[in-house]
């Protein structure tokens, strides 16, 4: 027995190996049931036990016709074959993320501050009326709660698939699963499916800089250029690594330069990464704020070989405080997840995710994401005056198409530390670009989404005088 179970091991890393490889790319034939049994020297039994358990995975498929197919290379292969002690290593990674948090979750919040930093919609943006009115109406159907099942509340994962779909992503319910916030999810990404000394590819900037998820968990950072469409696609080629690199991308009003990525760039970027075998994070948190018009579709909408994770968050959009957000993707991968997050914290608010799914079946998170939209849209007009009144002849910008984030590029020769201290003296917080980039640049990451205009202005009034008295 001891033998047999070893010779069905060897027949599906055999397989794995070929598929990691690139020996056998999406869409191509594996080798016949008898030449495989021929090869190990084992009965055509074992083989059809191995390609069972395989084709279970999501790896291979059988086709009529054409015999036994490969499907998925990426996400799928690196569920099946997670790192050798992940068991021991995700929940101390996951803790040592969590406790190293995030620029975001770092900001004071003393109330004198003028916060042109925070990454969050005003408190007079928050559905106050009708958060209650959702509160009250669950408060008498409340039972009491237990463990949700692993991938989170059912109804909350079917309003999500619902959504999506509408969206244009069709995703199922039992391809979901909840998260408290899209920053667990990238904990659960890097501390169960990826390999300590892989290779993050990403844009410089990013949001991901400024985080520990990645290299707490013994992983490398490399940036990639943008450009006004958003990633240089050419560049992955040229940067990519090896089999255990992926690629992390914030497509929609990006965080920090509120890049809107175009569908021509979306769709080279999926092509190179399918080209390359190349796992894709989409981190779409911000998709929703979108203010000139809706942005193209998503990179998993467009993905036609489970390549994209992808992650979404009602943190930026109705409440951080809910701290619901989801990671969609192929169904073994998501139960993979799902596993992990189970050992490490039992599932989400079981109060939160009704909360969500209240408001998004009602119909009231749409309704809410207009009057989001018709208050940026506000925010960014008078974000754009004041900046042209106090900052044209010191910094350049350009005016985001959605989401609430600038990136100020200053045009005069500073000493930036002492920037930032004085601004701080001053009481008014500044996110430095040095965090999204890991090296000194030039430029700060303003929000319009959280300060009064009133407090913008005189915060960015200030900011003119302390760069007028400091270059």
């Amino acid at each position: 027995m001891v033998q047999n179970q070893a010779k069905y091991e060897k027949v599906i890393n055999y397989i794995k190996e070929n598929i990691l490889k690139g020996d056998w790319p999406i869409g191509s034939k594996i080798p016949s049931q008898r030449k495989l049994a021929e090869l190990f020297g084992v009965n055509r039994s074992t083989i059809v036990t191995a390609l069972e358990e395989l084709k279970a995975d999501g790896l291979l498929e059988g086709v009529m016709g054409k015999g036994t197919i490969v499907v998925n290379n990426t996400w799928t292969l690196l569920a099946t074959s997670p790192p050798p002690d992940w068991n021991e290593t995700a929940s101390s990674n996951l803790t040592k993320a969590t406790q190293l948090g995030s620029v975001e979750g770092s900001e004071e919040h003393q109330d004198h501050f003028i916060q042109l930093s925070k990454g969050e919609l005003a408190q007079d943006i928050f559905p106050t009326d009708h958060m209650q009115q959702v509160m009250m109406r669950l408060a008498g159907s409340l039972e009491p709660f237990g463990y949700e099942e692993p991938k989170g509340f059912l109804p909350l994962r079917e309003a999500i698939s619902e959504y999506m779909n509408r969206q244009g992503t069709e995703v199922s319910p039992s391809s979901i699963l909840i998260v408290s916030g899209a920053l667990q999810g990238l904990q659960l990404i890097s501390a169960g499916l990826l390999y300590r000394g892989s290779t993050i590819l990403l844009e410089k900037p990013s949001y991901l800089y400024s985080l520990q998820v990645f290299q707490s968990a013994g992983m490398k950072l490399l940036g990639l250029p943008m450009d006004d469409q958003g990633m240089n696609a050419a560049a992955i080629k040229k940067h990519y690594e090896n089999e255990q690199s992926i690629l992390y991308t914030i497509p929609c009003f990006h965080n920090p330069t509120g890049i809107l990525m175009t569908e021509e760039r979306r769709r080279e970027l999926l092509n190179v990464c399918e080209q390359l075998r190349l796992p894709i994070i989409e981190d779409d948190i911000y998709r929703e704020l979108w203010i000139d018009g809706p942005p193209p579709p998503s990179l998993k909408s467009l993905d036609q070989h489970g390549h994209v994770l992808y992650l979404g968050s009602l943190s930026k959009t109705l409440s951080p405080g809910l701290r619901i957000g989801w990671i969609a993707g192929p169904e073994q991968v998501i139960d993979r997840l799902a596993d992990i997050k189970r050992q490490t914290d039992y599932g989400s608010s079981s109060l939160s995710q009704r909360v969500a799914a209240e408001w998004i079946s009602s119909g009231l998170y749409e309704n809410h994401l207009s009057f989001v939209r018709e208050q940026l849209e506000k925010r960014r007009t008078k974000a754009m005056q004041i900046l042209d009144d106090y900052m044209k002849d010191l910094a350049e910008w350009n005016v985001p198409a959605g989401g609430f984030l600038i990136w100020l590029k200053l045009k005069v020769k500073i000493p930036y530390k002492e920037l930032y201290s004085k601004a701080y003296q001053q009481g008014i917080l500044l996110n430095p670009g040095s965090i999204y980039t890991e090296e000194s640049v030039p430029a700060i990451r303003l929000s319009y989404g959280y300060a009064s205009m009133e407090d913008f202005e005189k915060g960015i009034k200030q900011l003119r005088e302390i760069i007028l008295k400091n270059r």
